[in-house]
């Protein structure tokens, strides 16, 4: 039997709130455990002394009443309900939990016997009440062949599971939304969101949180249940809310085939966790801009800069803080994501900004690693340095003594103190500290090409600041621990001190004319040879005299070694007079005396 004095209710087929999402089950063992839940409490008794019922109305005992009761039935109302149909002596005639499926109909249209309609009147969803209803408003002096008879007194154990009314529209109710809320959604928008999708008596359906993942869709454009279409709309990240559905704007009469019910209402309850449209561009906004800026980051320039990525909804996803080291890379090139290589554009040294980017500027629907599919993503970035391929060493003058006439070249000995930082301030290394000066060679090698090249030029005295580009520094390896790779350097030197160097290709200059007989002035010995020990003894007391100068800013022992090397042509000890010339005799480029 379908229902007391009603026709079989009806199904049909969908998705759920998501016309394509696939979702959990309805628990066969729930479903179990309330039939034998509903079967195993008695029907409440009449307490002692009420009078007995007299039979000329329904009696409703009320046997059940949830905590919370937002609405109950009323006439013209739909209802779904589970119920166990016996007599009075307990013998059962029907069954809604045989069938596995709720009985469905209107209330006060005539759709049931006048007993169950009056009973159903003010029921709230989950409730329970047991119903005594007089034959003369069940089934009467008729009954129904084979299953009620004539002047039948009926009991029904009710149990509501559902309620709606055509009149019924979507019902939201938020329960948090964030302080700062810049942008709702809108028809077209793509959302990323999580939910749980349970019946009007609490039953889960379906649950996003089960599978892990967001459900990601447009809003308003059809690829939602209408009642979910409505509800997403004008909610904003971080914001969470139930969106009551009526039947008739989800899965209507047939339900969706799988775990919904035909003519059921759906209460979703939904954290929305990410926004974006197709159209959007990406968003930057300045939260910090040095007082001086006098260069902006272009296409085609190396940048050093430190970040927290994040979702929309605050996730963290990624952070160079964390490594302890910047991303460096170059800009406008493909080199990073597209939303990225535009927002890195026009950024001062030291300047800090968001960086909004969504998907299709981002890492798409794919996603990649810890970023979802579909994610927008948010940068806070903080701008190290960068410099440009092309670029130069700069110099600045700060202070320049009056008497300038002697200055720095090639092959000096210089002796400077300097101040070495990184363009946003941190400092590396002070000679100050060190309470001396660092003594070099210039054109030798001994320092980096660009700390060489800001080195030239100066006198005794001069004060500059010398901006030196990596791939005049320390290129992209950097100095382990000291100085990060591909990083531009600054250094605020002062010149202390100026030995000049030699013509460019000696070690050794006579200050006088060179003796004709200069190799028997080095045999002391006339043996025809000179050893290592007297070429050095000569050399030093040529010096020591005032008649000649080795080269400054090296060791002289290894100097003049080299010398002596340079002369011992065989390379067998020693020096013949063969073997020995002049600068003047020497092949051009061969260094020599």
């Amino acid at each position: 039997m379908e229902g007391p004095g009603m026709p079989p209710g009806r199904r049909r087929s969908h998705g759920h709130g998501h016309r394509r999402c696939c979702c959990c089950c309805f628990s066969p063992l729930l479903l179990a455990l309330l039939v034998s839940c509903v079967a195993c409490q008695a029907p409440p008794v009449p307490a002692a002394g009420e009078p007995p019922w007299d039979g000329k109305d329904v009696l409703v005992e009320r046997s059940y009443v949830p905590p919370e009761c937002p609405r109950t039935v009323r006439a013209g109302d739909f209802v779904r309900y589970h119920y166990h149909g016996t007599f009075p002596d307990g013998a059962k005639f029907d069954s809604s939990y045989d069938r596995g499926s709720t009985f469905n109909v209107f209330v006060g249209k005539g759709q049931l016997i006048a007993g169950m309609d009056k009973a159903l009147i003010g029921m709230c969803v989950n409730e329970r009440r047991f119903v005594k209803i007089p034959p003369h408003l069940g089934y009467g002096n008729e009954g129904v062949s084979g299953v009620i008879p004539a002047n039948s007194v009926l009991h029904f154990d009710v149990l509501l599971i559902d309620l709606w009314n055509s009149e019924d529209q979507v019902h939201i109710q938020t329960y948090y939304k964030p302080e700062n809320c810049t942008r709702t959604i809108q028809v077209s928008d793509f959302v990323r969101y999580h939910y749980n999708g349970t019946f009007l008596d609490g039953t889960l359906f379906d649950s996003s949180h089960n599978r892990m993942r967001t459900y990601d869709t447009y809003v308003g454009i059809g690829w939602l249940i209408p009642g979910m279409d409505k509800g997403l709309l004008g909610m904003c990240v971080g914001e969470k809310r139930i969106i009551t559905v009526p039947p008739f704007l989800a899965y209507g009469e047939d339900g969706d085939g799988k775990e919904i019910p035909g003519q059921a209402s759906l209460v979703f309850d939904v954290a929305l966790l990410d926004l974006h449209n197709p159209k959007d561009t990406i968003a930057v906004e300045k939260q910090y801009v040095p007082e001086t800026c006098e260069r902006r980051s272009q296409v085609g320039d190396f940048l050093r800069y430190h970040y927290n990525g994040t979702l929309l909804d605050g996730t963290l996803f990624d952070s160079s803080y964390s490594r302890n080291r910047t991303y460096d890379t170059y800009i406008g090139k493909g080199y990073v994501i597209a939303g990225m290589d535009e927002g890195l554009l026009g950024v001062c040294i030291g300047e800090k900004r968001r960086i909004t980017i969504p998907p299709h500027l981002g890492y798409g629907e794919e996603g990649s690693g810890k970023i979802p599919g579909s994610a927008v993503l948010v940068f806070d970035i903080h701008v190290i340095d960068f410099h440009n391929p092309s670029d130069t060493v700069a110099i600045t003058t700060h202070y320049k003594p009056s008497n300038c006439s002697v200055l720095s070249k090639k092959g000096d000995y210089v002796k400077y103190h300097y101040n070495a930082s990184l363009l946003d301030g941190t400092v590396l290394d002070s000679t100050f500290t060190l309470g001396k000066t660092y003594n070099v060679v210039l054109g030798s090698g001994q320092i980096v090409l660009g700390m060489d090249m800001g080195l030239r030029d100066m006198c005794v005295g001069e004060k500059r600041t010398v901006i030196v580009p990596p791939h005049l520094g320390y290129g992209e390896a950097g100095v382990e621990g000291e100085v990060p790779g591909s990083a531009v350097l600054v250094f605020d030197i002062e010149l202390f001190d100026l030995v000049s160097g030699l013509p460019e290709g000696y070690m050794f200059v006579w200050h006088d004319a060179v003796s004709p007989n200069l190799f028997e002035e080095i045999d002391k010995d006339n043996n025809g040879e000179v050893l290592l020990e007297e070429f050095g003894k000569y050399i030093h007391e040529q010096v020591k005299a005032g008649k000649g100068k080795l080269a400054p800013g090296f060791d002289s022992e290894s100097i003049v070694k080299n010398m002596f090397s340079n002369q011992d042509r065989n390379g067998d000890g020693k020096i013949t007079a063969d073997e020995f010339k002049l600068k003047d005799q020497e092949p051009q480029g061969h260094d020599e005396l």
